[in-house]
């Protein structure tokens, strides 16, 4: 098993297609309930310049989950908010590097040989992708 394996949802894709691609547009999914500030992203998706669209979410096991697949359409959970997804213009830190290409990316394994994080690599800096508590975090470096 290879480290960024999930023994629930398996090994997804191999993030690594994405170098030598350019990003060409990025689409989220936020949860808003009421008046309340999004939570979210749940799932951000990376467009290249092949048209391929790579999501990255959390499972339900806490795994970091890669794969390629479109973004979906949002929906309405009745009392429990609604799920938004849209093209971003600034919400999360790969709007910075928008129109760049991938340098090179890399995984880390938890202890079940899951993948837990993801860092991408632009040459204008990098993003991290990782799942705290199920949630996904994204961070700008």
């Amino acid at each position: 098993m290879r480290v960024s394996e999930c023994p629930l949802h398996g090994a997804g894709v191999r993030p690594d297609h994405l170098v030598g691609r350019r990003l060409e547009q990025v689409v989220t999914s936020w949860h808003l309930y009421g008046s309340e500030a999004p939570s979210g992203p749940l799932d951000v998706w990376l467009i290249d310049s092949e048209a391929i669209a790579t999501r990255i979410t959390t499972g339900s096991d806490w795994c970091l989950i890669v794969e390629t697949s479109p973004p979906f359409a949002g929906y309405d959970m009745a009392e429990s908010g609604r799920v938004e997804v849209a093209s971003i213009s600034g919400e999360t830190p790969f709007a910075d590097h928008l129109g760049e290409t991938v340098l090179a990316v890399s995984e880390e394994g938890g202890p079940d040989s899951e993948r837990i994080a993801l860092e991408i690599s632009f040459g204008s800096g990098r993003v991290r992708c990782e799942s705290w508590s199920g949630d996904l975090r994204l961070s700008g470096k």
